[in-house]
């Protein structure tokens, strides 16, 4: 990382969606570990002539989809001639590219994404049909540059509403020449089929707990070098995404997911104080993250018993899967119309405890 890019992270003045603190953004990363064919099929598009025009980047939230997508954009966006390697997708820290990319300043470059207002004291929801468009405005106007191509990252898919969605199909139903979509998303499955069917599909998967300690490890100051304890067992817990592996290194994150995990270990009869006292910690807005943080403990904790009880017949596995999909679908609800998280921990911990507390097979 150089000096200059770490000052610029610095001073940040306004969020964005996704910004961890003091790990650099997605495009102030140059290094990626762990999607090594999802750049060779890049990388071989790009030497073939027969690049996509718009790429559908798939996996789970914080694995460096949107690390892979300015990767990707830098590429696009410098003049070969000026490269050590054309055909592949690095380009060198000090160029002049990889400079704009990082600060969103190259004219061939939008990305498209919920970023907090000047003034406003948080971010918006969603991204909107008037900041789409305004973003797709540069496919109005001609490329610039040696290279020509003009490229749009969407961060994630599944920020956009019902009408910036129709603005970003509309565009790469009819994508004007060299113009280069990479729309980053975490389900893919739940967008509209009409934007999945014109895009590449390329999932990444979820990183090896090595590669994931390494990517933590190599980010520099002013993080803190994380105490090795705490850092096995974010690693450990975090499913292959650093994002929740940072997370779960913050002393407040963490406690959250040891009293969760502590009250999933006393189903089908939780503390009913301990579960109250969660979901009031849990009531502010600023408190997404830790939500976040419990949503995915029940996950786990889901998992692992469909794991453990695989002979105790499909009517016992059924509950607990539907009551986790009822408390994902919950969620969702909750962030879009920004409700009460309170019910929702409330209901949770209830759906699972019905689940839980089946009779046994005889």
């Amino acid at each position: 990382m150089r000096p200059d890019s770490r000052a610029a992270r610095d001073a940040r003045t306004e969020a964005e969606a996704g910004d961890l603190a003091h790990v650099p953004r997605p495009r102030e990363q140059t290094r990626l570990l762990g999607h090594g064919h999802a750049e060779a099929a890049f990388a071989g598009a790009l030497a073939a002539g027969r690049l996509h025009h718009a790429w559908l980047i798939g996996g789970p939230a914080g694995i460096g989809k949107a690390t892979l997508a300015y990767r990707v954009a830098r590429r696009l966006v410098a003049d070969p001639r000026t490269l050590p390697s054309p055909d592949s997708l690095d380009v060198p820290e000090d160029h002049p590219a990889a400079r704009q990319v990082m600060a969103l300043s190259h004219p061939n470059l939008v990305a498209l994404r919920r970023v907090q207002a000047p003034g406003a004291k948080t971010l918006p929801t969603r991204i909107s049909v008037d900041a789409a468009r305004e973003a797709l405005s540069l496919f109005g106007s001609t490329a610039g540059g040696e290279g020509g191509w003009r490229v749009c990252i969407v961060d994630s898919a599944e920020d956009l509403n019902a009408s910036s969605a129709n603005a970003l199909l509309k565009m790469i139903e009819e994508p004007p020449p060299r113009a280069i979509f990479l729309i980053v998303s975490h389900a893919p499955g739940r967008l509209l089929p009409t934007i999945r069917s014109r895009c590449r599909a390329l999932a990444l998967r979820a990183l090896p707990e090595a590669d994931v300690r390494a990517v933590i490890e190599g980010f520099p100051a002013p993080f803190a070098r994380p105490d090795a304890a705490a850092l096995a067992r974010a690693v450990s817990l975090c499913e292959g995404s650093v994002a929740r592996a940072v997370a779960l290194l913050d002393p407040a994150t963490a406690a959250v997911e040891a009293e969760v995990s502590a009250l999933l270990a006393g189903l089908p009869e939780p503390d009913g104080r301990r579960v109250l006292k969660l979901a009031e910690t849990l009531a502010g807005r600023d408190a997404e993250p830790l939500l976040a943080t419990v949503l995915d403990a029940i996950q786990r904790y889901v998992a692992a018993e469909i794991d453990r009880r695989q002979g105790e017949g499909p009517a016992r596995l059924l509950a607990l899967v539907e009551a986790a999909e009822r408390i994902a679908s919950s969620a969702r609800e909750a962030a879009i119309y920004n409700l009460d998280r309170r019910p929702l921990v409330l209901a949770a911990f209830r759906e699972l405890a019905a689940a839980t507390r089946l009779p046994s097979p005889a």
